[in-house]
């Protein structure tokens, strides 16, 4: 897969972390997903349709969403409730916003995204590589996958 269409996604969310939630993040080594289930009981799913089509997932334990949601809104969430997904539901937007503005495939729509609470799988795009890029937080890890269908 092509990272010129990985690589905004990935800036959007590091970016998203340094400057708006300021809670350090380190990106890990990407690799190739086999399994259709959401890495961590908390995604929120990004899908792509035109002339690029498939999904971006951004999963994480629900010690990170409390912590993602807790720094967005500025006030201490102890449990995942509606204002919580709420939240994060914002920050994905905020990272599918983000992530347009450097994505090459001008011809291809980014979706609002959706937020899937619990362990589930994922309806990515059959026949097409699924890149996992593990990222951690203090409060543990979290993944960003990558399916996408690239014109040639």
């Amino acid at each position: 897969m092509d990272v010129r269409y990985i690589n905004p996604f990935l800036k959007a969310v590091t970016n998203l972390f340094e400057t708006m939630i300021e809670i350090p993040l380190t990106v890990g080594k990407p690799s190739l997903k086999k399994a259709m289930e959401a890495s961590h009981e908390i995604s929120s799913i990004i899908g792509l349709s035109g002339s690029v089509t498939g999904c971006v997932v951004i999963s994480f334990s629900e010690a990170i969403a409390l912590q993602l949601s807790s720094a967005l809104v500025g006030e201490e969430f102890t449990k995942v409730d509606e204002d919580c997904i709420d939240a994060i539901g914002e920050i994905a937007n905020m990272i599918a916003g983000n992530a347009k503005t450097d994505f090459p495939g001008k011809e291809s729509s980014i979706s609002v995204p959706s937020v899937i609470i619990g362990k589930h799988k994922v309806a990515y795009p059959r026949g097409i590589p699924i890149v996992s890029i593990p990222c951690k937080t203090d409060k543990g890890p979290m993944a960003i996958d990558v399916a996408l269908k690239i014109p040639e």
